[in-house]
């Protein structure tokens, strides 16, 4: 199985360290968010991983021409010339995914010790197009489940934006808020099947699938999950993410 793992994002939250360098390349515990996520996957035996780069794109290239990919073999997918952020950089990275069935996507910049055997487990299990890993833990953005972990929605609960598609028949009233953990399990389909074009989110396209198509939740709210896209957050994840790191 391969890995994507989205490097390519400019990292803003990040500054002043990404005024300078990739947000990959933020430190904890001496060692970077690339290199962290890269060994995090070989213990679960994934050796072949692409990483897409647009931001000081160089610097991450030269480090993993140095440290021989950490030991896994890496593909550099190149958005130098624009970034595309995480659904137009899976499309863009599609040739390099031709040959796998399912493969697994998550973003560099949050660290977990999410046990990606369990989530396999329940994804083979149910066979949808998309398994995404979520918790239950507050934030202002959630994705919106169906009684049976089916996607339906999404809101925005500091804005009051709700996106719930409107070619779903009769969305029950009360569905549940899970909040994204950045972290998800595909099936080789699902590049055929996303129509957005150019600069795109997977999470717009999970939200045009989702009425036609299976996409399942996958609840790993007793596990450790840290965003670390904030330098407060990089400080934290030295005490929270210890035992992985």
């Amino acid at each position: 199985m391969k890995a994507f793992l989205l490097a390519a994002g400019l990292g803003t939250r990040l500054k002043p360290f990404t005024d300078h360098h990739p947000k990959a390349l933020a430190k904890v515990k001496g060692k970077s968010l690339l290199e962290i996520n890269i060994r995090n996957l070989q213990r679960f035996g994934i050796f072949d991983i692409i990483v897409n780069v647009h931001h000081f794109s160089t610097q991450i290239i030269d480090i993993l021409k140095k440290e021989n990919g950490f030991g896994s073999h890496v593909e550099v997918s190149d958005e130098s010339g624009v970034v595309l952020e995480t659904g137009g950089g899976l499309k863009k990275a599609a040739p390099l995914l031709v040959q796998e069935k399912t493969f697994l996507v998550m973003n560099v910049d949050v660290l977990s010790n999410f046990n990606l055997d369990k989530m396999l487990k329940q994804h083979y299990a149910t066979r949808p197009l998309a398994t995404l890993a979520v918790q239950k833990r507050t934030s202002s953005r959630y994705f919106l489940f169906d009684k049976k972990d089916r996607l339906c929605g999404w809101e925005n609960t500091k804005t009051g934006a709700q996106k719930i598609p409107v070619h779903l028949e009769n969305p029950e009233k009360n569905l549940r808020q899970l909040a994204f953990s950045g972290i998800q399990l595909l099936e080789q389909s699902i590049l055929d099947k996303i129509k957005l074009e150019g600069k795109f989110s997977l999470v717009d396209a999970y939200l045009a699938l989702c009425a036609s198509e299976n996409i399942m939740a996958w609840n790993h709210s007793n596990d450790i999950w840290i965003d670390v896209g904030k330098p407060e957050n990089l400080e934290q994840a030295e005490t929270i993410c210890a035992s992985f790191i």
